[in-house]
């Protein structure tokens, strides 16, 4: 099975680290080339944008919604990485809510890293595409194959 990580920007560092988890137990997996050249400081020019809060050149810069979807495509699943982000336990924000509708769509596997998130206004939407929640445990997807 071939996965492709997917979650909010802000937790590109936490998504890095999670693929090469993955990769190291012998999960076939990726995430996006741009993830991982900001995580590792080799895109100057894009880290001071994202620092600055213009998010939305970044995501038009990199053509986000079709990077990702391509990858969607190219995957047998995604797994999102889903912390914590403004208060919000296991958080699933608007970007994510369309990668996994995506997903959803072209009969992919959806897991999340983490539980549930819960209070979220579009609850109906996210559990109407029965997601599988691996409470932090990766092993998990050996079941999955």
């Amino acid at each position: 099975m071939k996965i492709y990580i997917l979650g909010s920007n802000s937790f590109m560092y936490r998504m890095v680290e999670v693929t090469d988890k993955l990769i190291n137990m012998g999960v076939d997996s990726f995430i996006a080339q741009h993830y991982r050249e900001l995580v590792a400081r080799k895109r100057d020019k894009e880290i001071a944008m994202w620092e600055q809060g213009e998010r939305v050149k970044i995501k038009k810069q990199f053509n986000t919604f079709k990077l990702h979807y391509k990858h969607i495509l190219e995957s047998d699943a995604i797994l999102l990485v889903n912390d914590e982000k403004r208060g919000i336990k296991n958080y699933i924000g608007g970007n994510v809510l369309i990668e996994m509708g995506q997903a959803f769509v072209n009969d992919k596997k959806i897991f999340f890293l983490n539980g549930m998130p819960e209070g979220l206004t579009y609850m109906d939407e996210i559990l109407a595409m029965d997601p599988i929640c691996l409470n932090g445990n990766l092993e998990l997807l050996k079941e999955y194959k």
